[in-house]
């Protein structure tokens, strides 16, 4: 039962957004600098974005050598470079338009451990510096002359440098997006639960999760940013899901001799400091089948090997306590560029980001900014 005044100012928009993390709320607020008398609605299951945008790692990266060499099993080298060219600039953008104080950005180089198996990558190193050399404009990769002084294991056998990359706190990226959107008039409201979006008209049908109403919003345009559950609204969508697992350590006892933002295995794995804490994620690839799901649940099998590898190769000999673990809900796809097109008369989508959220989500929203506009 909803009051006239409700009916009358609450249900009706030019624009609604369903899906508030990165890619949702970078689309509204493009879409109002383009048309700022637009009355704009974002719309939220959760009380934080619920796939992975607050619950991701922090890194400002765009990919590790040997992530970049597998790339080249599935790509072409042009798709490989133009890949690395819009992760990188999408970091470039956001702290252009935010500055790195307000997203707690700290360049503080990227790096990846290479055990024995794979230090036929260093062979590949200078072929794909020369390849990404019209991106960067001077070497991406070089190899860690002592990395004996990182204090890891003897399991890893060499150490490559990114110079471009760094880390951030996606809590503050967050906030930023939330008082730029509340700067430029655009409405959120949480715990809705989208249940349908009819592409050709434009209704939005959702639950409301307290009182358990029904609610139907109209607009002249949808927008679906739903990531790893877009499935539920668009059944038809190239859409993995892909759940990641990052663990939280105690504050150490010990001095932590690095600092960076740190890959292993073909980039699945990474870990960083924070706080003078562990933050380590990632092992998906450690069992796919299991991780293609949306339940936010921890995986044992990858939980394990996560802990051996804190202990075993990062801080050998040394004891972690945990303190914090969560789960993300990223989503993947047959080829890693995001998925942005119409889907209906009114309706369009951005989805797919492949993990790289914090990296492309920003111009992701800007792209699907400029196709609501021609619409």
């Amino acid at each position: 039962m909803f009051s006239y005044w409700e009916k009358k100012h609450f249900f009706h928009y030019d624009l609604i957004v369903v899906g508030s993390g990165f890619v949702g709320l970078s689309t509204a607020i493009h879409y109002k600098e383009k048309h700022p008398k637009a009355r704009v609605l974002v719309l939220e299951r959760g009380v934080f974005p619920t796939g992975a945008s607050t619950k991701n790692a922090g890194f400002a990266c765009f990919g590790s050598l040997t992530e970049i060499l597998d790339d080249f099993w599935h790509m072409t080298q042009d798709e490989v470079v133009a890949l690395v060219a819009r992760r990188y600039r999408g970091l470039q953008s956001i702290r252009r338009q935010f500055g790195d104080k307000k997203l707690s950005y700290s360049h503080v180089n990227g790096y990846e451990l290479l055990e024995e198996s794979q230090l036929s990558a260093l062979d590949e190193l200078k072929g794909v510096n020369k390849l990404l050399h019209p991106v960067f404009k001077e070497d991406v990769f070089s190899i860690v002359k002592k990395p004996e002084k990182l204090g890891f294991s003897d399991q890893v056998k060499a150490v490559v440098k990114n110079k471009f990359e760094g880390e951030l706190d996606p809590g503050m990226y967050m906030n930023s997006l939330w008082k730029l959107a509340q700067e430029k008039g655009i409405r959120i409201l949480t715990g809705v639960s989208v249940c349908e979006v009819q592409k050709d008209a434009g209704i939005v049908l959702a639950e409301d999760k307290v009182g358990k109403v029904s609610l139907e919003f109209i607009a002249t345009k949808v927008a679906i940013c739903t990531n790893a559950f877009t499935k539920k609204l668009w059944p038809d969508s190239d859409i993995q899901p892909g759940r990641g697992l990052i663990l939280l350590s105690k504050p150490v006892d010990f001095e932590i001799p690095w600092k960076g933002t740190f890959h292993m295995d073909k980039g699945y794995v990474y870990f960083r400091q924070v706080d003078g804490r562990l933050l380590l994620g990632g092992a998906r690839n450690r069992d796919f089948e299991g991780e293609k799901s949306t339940d936010f649940e921890v995986n044992p099998k990858i939980k394990s090997h996560l802990e051996k590898l804190a202990t075993g190769v990062i801080f050998p000999g040394k004891k972690i306590d945990w303190d914090v673990e969560w789960t993300g809900i990223m989503a993947f796809g047959k080829i890693k560029l995001p998925l942005i097109q119409q889907v209906g008369p009114k309706t369009v989508a951005a989805v797919r980001l492949g993990g790289m959220g914090v990296a492309i989500g920003w111009q992701v929203g800007e792209e699907l900014s400029v196709l609501l506009s021609k619409m």
